[in-house]
C-alpha cells in the first residue's frame, strides 16, 4: 500500500485528538499522521511533512484556514476543510469541488470524504485550479458569480450557474449542457450536483434531470419543457404540479 500522509491542523486540542482517534480508529488508508494547533507549526509541516491530505479549521483566532493556505506557496496536496458552522464559505467549497465536514464530525461523513478524496487522487484532479476557483469564489460579493468547479476526464472546467442550461444523471455520471451549446460528462451523480443547485434556481423535474429554470422557454401539454438550446425535457408526473407552481413563479 502507498504511503498516505495526512496533517491536522486545528486551534482546539479536543477537536485535534477527536480528529486524530477517529482517523486511527476508522481510516486505516491513513498511514502517516501529523498533527498542531499553532498555525506556523502548520505552515512549517506543509513544507516538510509533505502530506498529500490536509484537515484544516476553518475558524482561527491567529489566522484562518483559508488565511493559512493564502500563505503556502504551492497547494499540491488535497484539502479538507472542517467546521462547526454552516456559513458562507460552505456553499464556496461546494462549488469549488473540494470538501468539508462538520463538527461534531461524523464517522461515516469522514470515511465518505476520505473516499473521496481517493477517486481524486486517481482522477488527477489538479488540486492547484481547484484551490484557485475556491478562492475566487470566496471573494466575489455575489453567490450568482460563484463557479461550480466540473472535474472531468479531459481537466477540470468552471462555470457560473446561470450558462448551465441543464444537467442529466446517467447512471454515476451527470452530463452539463450549456449556453454555449458545449456540453461536459462528470463523474459525480446528479444528486451530488442537486445538493450544490437548488438554491440556485435549478429544479428537479425528472430523476434524470435538473434544469436551469432560468432557461425555461415554455412547457407543452404534452408534459415537456422547451429550453432555450431547443432542447426538450420531460416533467415526471409525480413533480408536474410542484415544477409547474415553481415556474411559474419565476
Amino acid at each position: 500500500m502507498n504511503t498516505i500522509k495526512a496533517l491536522i491542523i486545528d486551534d482546539e486540542t479536543t477537536a485535534v485528538k477527536t480528529l486524530s482517534l477517529m482517523i486511527q480508529h476508522y481510516i486505516p488508508g491513513i498511514t502517516a499522521l501529523k498533527t498542531t494547533t499553532d498555525v506556523y507549526e502548520g505552515l512549517h509541516l506543509l513544507q516538510h511533512f509533505e502530506p498529500q491530505l490536509l484537515f484544516i479549521d476553518i475558524q482561527m483566532p491567529v489566522m484562518s484556514g483559508f488565511e493559512l493556505l493564502k500563505q503556502v506557496p504551492q497547494v499540491n496536496f488535497s484539502i479538507i476543510f472542517t467546521t462547526a458552522h454552516d456559513e458562507y464559505a460552505i456553499d464556496a467549497i461546494r462549488f469549488s469541488a473540494l470538501d468539508y465536514l462538520l463538527k461534531p464530525i461524523d464517522a461515516d461523513e469522514l470515511q465518505n470524504s476520505f473516499n473521496r478524496f481517493i477517486e481524486k487522487q486517481k482522477s488527477n484532479t489538479g488540486n492547484r485550479s481547484l484551490y484557485n476557483n475556491f478562492m475566487h469564489n470566496l471573494n466575489v460579493t455575489d453567490k450568482k458569480e460563484f463557479k461550480l468547479a466540473l472535474p472531468t476526464l479531459l481537466g477540470t472546467f468552471f462555470y457560473k450557474p446561470g450558462d448551465i442550461i441543464r444537467l442529466e444523471g446517467e447512471g454515476n455520471y451527470t452530463k452539463f449542457y450549456f449556453a454555449d451549446k458545449t456540453s461536459v460528462l462528470t463523474s459525480y451523480t446528479m444528486k451530488n450536483y442537486e445538493d450544490i443547485l437548488l438554491n440556485y434556481g435549478f429544479i428537479r423535474v425528472h430523476k434524470s434531470h435538473l434544469v436551469n429554470k432560468a432557461h425555461v422557454i415554455n412547457y407543452m401539454t404534452d408534459g415537456m419543457l422547451t429550453m432555450t438550446d431547443l432542447s426538450k425535457v420531460e416533467i415526471s408526473r409525480r413533480r408536474k404540479e410542484d415544477v409547474l407552481d415553481i415556474l411559474k413563479n419565476k
